[in-house]
């Protein structure tokens, strides 16, 4: 399956469990000698919800979030769906071709992103040659945000691993970087954690609306154009993030786990 490209093996595991480790996801991941996926996804059986998801980066790590696989949920399973994950429950309901996901509310406590020591989030105080001083945001995995002139400008093919790694970010980070064409309405993309660059980040995005909301650049409802294609985003009542997006079926195949 995939999310405006951003490409997902989904392992069904609510009948039987399936045993994954770092090294097994890695594998599969693989786009030479594996299945190829930037993220691999475990659909389990839920203690309190319907179902639950765990993570998997291509290159082995096991993350909290990801929002572009939410999305994915409910479409696998055929229905509106609520979701145990490492970062909380997420609810997540059919929407057209794809998903509307309630992410939950962003957190921006230096403690929390988490960062090494104190600063203050809403600019830090750090650069990488052009880029500098990012909003930093968790959304169920850490993010900084860099509102920029031009977003296709910007070498991040070449700084988003540094970034990705300096040791102010004790779990590494994700590095988006964006440029606003209106209040409603801008571009971005994203070096992901453990993925590189990628068509398409769901809680990057999410992360980009949280930082531009926090910074007065927008407004309540945005569309966020991405390599991969369009995302809504829209602030809920109680500061909640709501995005929409396609999700789609690509193949189904059988591997030996």
């Amino acid at each position: 399956m995939h999310g405006l490209g951003n490409d997902f093996v989904v392992v069904d595991a609510r009948e039987q469990p399936v045993a994954i480790d770092a090294a097994r996801a890695q594998a599969i991941a693989d786009r030479h000698t594996g299945i190829g996926c930037d993220q691999l996804i475990l659909i389990g059986p839920g203690d309190d919800t319907d179902v639950s998801m765990r993570i998997w980066n291509a290159d082995g790590s096991e993350v909290a979030a990801c929002g572009n696989a939410t999305r994915c949920v409910p479409v696998f399973v055929g229905r509106d769906v609520s979701i145990r994950t490492a970062a909380g429950v997420l609810h997540a309901a059919i929407d057209g071709d794809g998903a509307t996901v309630d992410m939950g509310q962003p957190r921006f406590g230096w403690d929390e992103i988490p960062l090494a020591y104190a600063m203050d989030t809403r600019a830090l105080p750090l650069a990488w040659d052009e880029l500098a001083n990012p909003v930093a945001v968790n959304i169920g995995n850490p993010h900084v945000v860099f509102f920029v002139a031009d977003a296709y400008a910007v070498p991040l093919e070449a700084l988003g691993p540094d970034i990705e790694c300096d040791p102010v970010f004790p779990e590494r980070i994700n590095v988006n970087i964006a440029h606003i064409l209106a209040t409603d309405h801008l571009v971005m993309r994203t070096w992901e954690r453990g993925a590189g660059l990628t068509r398409a980040c769901g809680t990057g995005a999410c992360a980009t609306f949280a930082a531009g909301r926090r910074l007065g650049k927008l407004a309540p409802s945005v569309r966020l154009d991405l390599p991969g294609g369009l995302l809504r985003l829209a602030e809920g009542p109680e500061g909640q993030l709501l995005m929409s997006g396609p999700a789609t079926h690509v193949f189904t195949g059988e591997a030996a786990l």
